[in-house]
């Protein structure tokens, strides 16, 4: 994905969303849309594109879905490592930090990752939106100490009233590593989760 632009619009009725994803791709004319439901219920409408048009988007989306908006994110020019993390990509390089940062909404982690990335010099290793984490966002920050310190404090700042807990951990140790990717406890024992 390469745009300038990257809004998230979090609703918690599944109708609300879905009329609201109708009015913002009938609004502007948005590189992309990608929505659909996650835990506990929610509806997320993403779009991409040029700043204008996304903006209008976002107007029209938080008109239609009024009352029943959760939270929102709207990025005019989102850091590349951000649509990395979204589009599934995932990174633990050997560090000497991680750094997490967890939120009560998909919409504040995006905000959190974005802030922490263009603030500070730490690479993200994944980004993880609400579904398996009850509507939770969770985002992973690695490198030097005292970057990923800062990186949590500037993601932390941006998630605002939404943010739940933040950590710093020196030296994650060797048996935890592969466990930070662990989507589901079950997937540890092919519970059939992913």
């Amino acid at each position: 994905m390469d745009f300038p632009a990257l809004a998230l619009l979090e609703f918690s009725s599944i109708v609300a969303g879905i009329v609201a994803g109708d009015a913002m791709v009938k609004h502007a004319p948005i590189a992309s849309l990608q929505t659909g439901t996650v835990q506990p219920g929610h509806y997320l409408v993403l779009v991409t594109g040029d700043v204008a048009a996304v903006e209008e988007a976002v107007q029209a989306g938080q008109a239609a879905g009024q009352a029943d908006l959760r939270d929102l994110v709207f990025l005019p020019n989102v850091h590349p490592a951000v649509v990395h993390g979204l589009s599934g990509g995932r990174q633990l390089p050997a560090a000497d930090a991680l750094g997490i940062i967890e939120t009560q909404t998909a919409a504040a982690v995006i905000r959190a990752a974005d802030a922490g990335m263009k603030n500070t010099a730490v690479d993200l290793v994944q980004l993880r939106l609400a579904d398996g984490l009850g509507g939770k966002g969770v985002a992973f920050f690695t490198g030097l100490v005292a970057d990923v310190e800062a990186a949590v404090a500037v993601a932390a700042a941006a998630a605002q009233a939404q943010l739940l807990r933040q950590a710093v951990i020196s030296q994650l140790h060797p048996d935890m590593r592969p466990n930070v990717h662990a989507s589901r406890f079950g997937a540890h024992f092919d519970w059939g989760l992913s």
